[in-house]
C-alpha cells in the first residue's frame, strides 16, 4: 500500500534534505513541500473537501515551521483531520519534548540529523496508524471529522459599537439557512451573549479551557443548545476568569469547535487578549465593526495597527462593516476605508433604534421582526459572507466557494508572533 507524505518545512536547506530521504522511501508518494503552518492547514482542508480518502496518511512537521509553533500546529492537525498521522521533526531528543509532543496528538518523533531507519519506522507506524482510524470512521463512532467549517470573528472598534448584535444575528441567518452553528462568546471579561438570547447558564468557555483535550463529548457538554438552534459557548459569568482562556487554549477550542459545526461566529468583543487575538487569525472571515463617528473610526484604525504590528491580520485581510449608518453622517464608507486600509461591507446597517430598543430591553433579539431594516442588512451581510446556504436548485457548495474565491475574504495569510498573547498589555482599542 502507497503511503502518503506531506511534509511541512519552513527552512528551504531542511525542506531539501527531508524530500531527498523521502523520495528514497519503498512505495511512499511524497508530496511537495508546505512552508508554513497555514498552507499546511490550507492544503489540508482543500484535500479533505474533494474526498475524505485524499488526505495524506502521514504529515512530517519540522520544528521550526511558523507562525504557529510546531506542538501547537500538531494539536490542530490532530483535532481537525484526526485519520492522518503527525510526525514531528527536531533536534530535541528529550522526554519533555516527547511527552508533549505525544499531548498534542504526534504519533512520533524523529531526530536531526534525520536518519532513514529511524525515518522509515516512524512513517510506517504513523501510517499504520492512520489506516486504522479510518476504518474507525468508517465505521460512524464519534470522532470529528473532516476539513471543519467557516470561522467568523466580529471585532469592535470600540465598546459600545454592537458587535455582539451583529455576531448574533449572523449566526441566526447562518442557523436559518440549515447549517450547524456555534456562536461563542470571546469578549471574555464583559460578555452579553447570555444577555441577549436570554439565557441561564453554567457551564462556559473556561470549563474548555481547562480540558487537555476536547472529545466530541466534553464538548457538548460544555455548549448551551438554544431553543433557536442555535450552540453556545459562553463568556464566564465571573469576568476575572476569562483570563484562565489562554491563546493556546482558544485555538485548542475554535479548532475543535471548527470541525464539529459548519459555521463558527466568534463575538470577540473590543479589549484584545491571547485568546480573541488567536480567533481572529484562524478566521477565515475577519469583520471589524464600527459607527460612522470620529471615535469609533480612530478605534478601528487602532485596532487595525495593532493587528498588523502583532502580526495577527493584515488591514487588506479585514472587512469592515458600519453600523448605525445615516446618509447624512459626515463620516461615510469610503472615508473609513481610506482611514483603515480595510475593505468595507456591501451594505451598511441603518441606524434605527426603535426597532431594536424592546428585544433588547427583553433580552431577546432573535425576535427580532424579519421586517426590521437592520435584521434585513445583517442578514444580507450573512450572504455576503458566504455562510448562509444556497437554496434548494442553486449551485451546491456554495457557501465554500465563497470562502474560497474572494482571495481576500479567506484564510488569513497573515503571520502572528510569538508575543500575541501578550496582546493584553499593549494598546487598547477603546
Amino acid at each position: 500500500m502507497t503511503t502518503r507524505i506531506l511534509p511541512a518545512v519552513g527552512d528551504l536547506d531542511a525542506a531539501r534534505s527531508v524530500t531527498t530521504l523521502l523520495s528514497q522511501l519503498p512505495d511512499a508518494e511524497p508530496a511537495t513541500p508546505v512552508g508554513d503552518s497555514t498552507q499546511l492547514i490550507d492544503t489540508l482542508a482543500r484535500l479533505a473537501a474533494e474526498a475524505f480518502d485524499e488526505l495524506p496518511e502521514v504529515v512530517l512537521v519540522h520544528e521550526r515551521i511558523g507562525p504557529v509553533p510546531a506542538l501547537e500546529l500538531i494539536r490542530e492537525v490532530s483535532l481537525r483531520f484526526p485519520a492522518v498521522g503527525v510526525v514531528l521533526i527536531t533536534t530535541d531528543a528529550s522526554q519533555a519534548l516527547f511527552a508533549d509532543a505525544m499531548d498534542s496528538g504526534a504519533r512520533g518523533i524523529v531526530t536531526l540529523p534525520l536518519s532513514y531507519e529511524e525515518l522509515v519506522n516512524r512513517i510506517q507506524a504513523a501510517a499504520q496508524w492512520a489506516s486504522g482510524v479510518r476504518r474507525h470512521l468508517s465505521a460512524g463512532n464519534e470522532v470529528f471529522t473532516g476539513p471543519g467549517g467557516t470561522v467568523v470573528t466580529v471585532t469592535g472598534a470600540k465598546g459600545g459599537v454592537g458587535c455582539t448584535l451583529v455576531a448574533v444575528q449572523l449566526a441566526l441567518a447562518a442557523q436559518a439557512s440549515g447549517n450547524t452553528v456555534a456562536l461563542v462568546d470571546m469578549d471574555l471579561q464583559t460578555g452579553d451573549i447570555a444577555s441577549y438570547l436570554d439565557v441561564q447558564f453554567r457551564r462556559s468557555i473556561v470549563d474548555l479551557a481547562l480540558v487537555s483535550e476536547i472529545s466530541p463529548r466534553v464538548l457538548s457538554d460544555a455548549v448551551f443548545s438554544h431553543s433557536t438552534g442555535l450552540s453556545l459557548l459562553l463568556a464566564p459569568g465571573e469576568g476575572e476568569r476569562g483570563e484562565e482562556v489562554t491563546d493556546r487554549s482558544a485555538r485548542q477550542i475554535v479548532s475543535a469547535l471548527r470541525s464539529r459545526y459548519e459555521i463558527v461566529v466568534v463575538d470577540a468583543g473590543s479589549q484584545m487578549n491571547g485568546a480573541n487575538a488567536a480567533a481572529v487569525e484562524m478566521a477565515d472571515v475577519a469583520l471589524l465593526v464600527t459607527t460612522p463617528d470620529v471615535i469609533a473610526v480612530r478605534g478601528a484604525k487602532r485596532v487595525v495597527r495593532m493587528w498588523d504590528r502583532l502580526q495577527v491580520r493584515k488591514a487588506e485581510e479585514t472587512l469592515t462593516l458600519v453600523n448605525r449608518y445615516t446618509r447624512s453622517t459626515e463620516i461615510q464608507p469610503p472615508l473609513i476605508q481610506k482611514i483603515t486600509g480595510t475593505r468595507m461591507a456591501a451594505a451598511a446597517v441603518p441606524a434605527n433604534f426603535k426597532e431594536l430598543q424592546g428585544v433588547v430591553d427583553a433580552g431577546r433579539v432573535h425576535d427580532l421582526d424579519a421586517k426590521s431594516t437592520v435584521k434585513q442588512a445583517l442578514w444580507g451581510l450573512a450572504g455576503e459572507l458566504g455562510i448562509v446556504k444556497a437554496p434548494a436548485g442553486e449551485n451546491k457548495g456554495r457557501t465554500g466557494k465563497a470562502r474560497n474565491d474572494r482571495g481576500s475574504i479567506g484564510r488569513p495569510r497573515g503571520k502572528r508572533g510569538d508575543d500575541t498573547g501578550r496582546g493584553r498589555t499593549t494598546e487598547g482599542t477603546r
